[in-house]
Parts: structure tokens; C-alpha cells; sequence
């Protein structure tokens, strides 16, 4: 089965995202916990934690149905060591806050090497940041998002990705979300059934889709491999509708969170709408 859903809003509390998403139609959502573009953050409360898992259960959504969202500034390959210990110590505390909320799962990106160090040393320091964090917590697993590679982000093949994994000790607590829109940017055509098949072929062999956890479902404003990460909405972009049609038939992507990043969330309700009938 699918579980389609967008990014949603939890402002004014954790607790009102699964509401904003039963409200578009979703069966599956992501938020940010805390601020994504703040270093601080509020502690959730008890009250929170409770009244998120009321509604949780309220709105009929499962834990595996959840996608969070980690701060954009956390950057577990930087280099400087004072830096990278600031970006742990945030991942951890946000693996900590996805764990308390009783959810299984934490998207992330997986950092970049600045153009300070090759990009295998960034790598390793990655794999360690994750490490560290899941020793740190329990019950949740730390997935790593694929990137357009725009700048110096790592994680733009999925060779990265694997290499990342395959120096985490606790391999059974990571997995991975593709993005549609960054892939494209990346250089993994998915634009008709046979170069859609190819690219899925490759994630299959490198990677395994074992591993995959989570999907974000974007057009692309930016070119075929470009390196740069720009959304737009289904079917105006340069990846076309043809690929969401075939990714909604494709089972491999069945019971895990299918969510929207899409430019325009007045339309969520629509574009969620059109992938549930490209399922039938």
C-alpha cells in the first residue's frame, strides 16, 4: 500500500501537524520538530508528547506513516571539529526528540565536505556522527537522504550513500529516502519507464531497497543533472508526470512515508489526491 502525505506545518506545536495532514487528505506526513533553521529549541513538553500522540492516534497515523525532518544547519561531515561536535550534538538531540514522540525515524542530510577535506574523510566523519547519535538513542533510525550534490554536499550517488552506510557499525538502524528532485539533479535519469527502471536497478545493486525508508516526491525545476536542488510541483517541472505514475505502480516503494515537497501547498490537496488514483 501507499502512505502519500506532504511536508506539513507544526506550528504552535508538534502536536498539530497530524491534524494539518488528515486535513489535505494525507496518509503519511513529515514535519520538523523544532525550528529547521535554529540551533535552539524548546524542549517538548510532556503535554506535547502526549497531545501529539492523541492526536496521532485521533488521525489514525502509525509511526512508519512519519517522516521528520532534521535542522537544515546540521552538517555531520564538517570538518572543523568544534563545528562538526555542535551538528552531533544537534542530531542527537533531535534523534532524542523524534524518539520521545514515539516515531521510528529521522530524515536527514548527510552533510558536506566544504571543499576542505576529500570527500571520503567527510564520509567517515559522517558515518561516526551517526554512530555516535544512535548510540545515544534508541528505536529510531537515522535515514539519509539522497542530494542533488549542489556545492559540496555528499550524498549525491548512491556509491556515496552505500559508502556511508557501509562504515556505520549499527547498519540495522540506518536507511535511506530518495528524492526525486535531487536524484534527477544528481545525474539518475527517471524520466520514462526505461531510464526510471536503469536508475532503480542501480539503487537496487548499491544500495538494496532494503534500505529505503522513506521517498520525497518533487519535480524539479533544475536541469538533469545540474547539481542543483530546486522543487516545483507534479508535472510542471522538468522530470514530467510519467515518472509519479510509475513510481506509484511500483511496489518497491509500498509502506513507507511518500512525501511531498512540492513549491505549492495549495495544491496538496490536489497533487496527493492525483497520486492515490495513479495507484489504481
Amino acid at each position: 500500500m501507499k502512505y502519500i502525505g506532504a511536508h506539513v506545518s507544526a506550528s504552535g506545536g508538534v502536536f498539530n501537524a497530524p491534524a494539518n495532514a488528515k486535513q489535505i487528505g494525507a496518509t503519511a506526513f513529515a514535519l520538523f520538530t523544532k525550528n529547521q533553521r535554529q540551533w535552539q529549541a524548546k524542549p517538548l513538553t510532556p503535554e506535547d508528547i502526549t497531545q501529539f500522540k492523541d492526536q496521532m492516534k485521533l488521525c489514525g497515523y502509525e509511526p512508519f506513516q512519519v517522516l521528520p525532518h532534521d535542522s537544515y544547519l546540521i552538517n555531520l561531515g564538517n570538518p572543523d571539529p568544534e563545528k562538526r561536535k555542535k551538528s552531533l550534538d544537534s542530531f542527537i538531540h533531535e534523534l532524542q526528540r523524534v524518539q520521545s514522540l514515539g516515531l521510528d525515524r529521522l530524515n536527514f542530510h548527510p552533510g558536506a565536505h566544504l571543499k576542505l577535506v576529500e570527500p571520503g574523510e567527510s564520509i567517515r566523519f559522517v558515518a561516526e556522527g551517526i554512530d555516535q547519535a544512535l548510540s545515544e538513542t534508541e528505536g529510531v533510525a537515522a535515514v539519509i537522504e539522497t542530494t542533488a550534490g549542489q556545492g559540496s554536499a555528499l550524498g549525491r550517488t548512491f556509491e556515496e550513500i552505500a559508502e556511508i552506510i557501509d562504515l556505520v557499525q549499527q547498519k540495522e538502524r540506518v536507511g535511506v529516502c530518495i528524492d526525486t528532485c535531487h536524484i534527477f539533479a544528481a545525474g539518475y535519469d527517471i524520466r520514462n519507464e526505461e531510464t526510471y527502471g536503469k536508475t532503480m536497478e542501480q539503487f537496487e545493486s548499491i544500495i538494496g531497497f532494503n534500505k529505503l525508508m522513506g521517498a520525497h516526491l518533487n519535480d524539479a525545476k533544475s536541469a538533469y543533472s545540474s547539481r542543483v536542488d530546486r522543487h516545483h510541483s507534479l508535472g510542471k517541472g522538468n522530470i514530467g508526470m510519467d515518472t509519479f505514475s510509475l513510481l506509484m505502480k511500483d511496489s518497491r516503494f509500498d509502506n513507507i512515508p511518500l512525501i511531498l515537497e512540492t513549491i505549492d501547498s495549495d495544491i496538496w490537496v490536489d497533487e496527493i489526491a492525483l497520486l492515490k488514483e495513479m495507484t489504481k
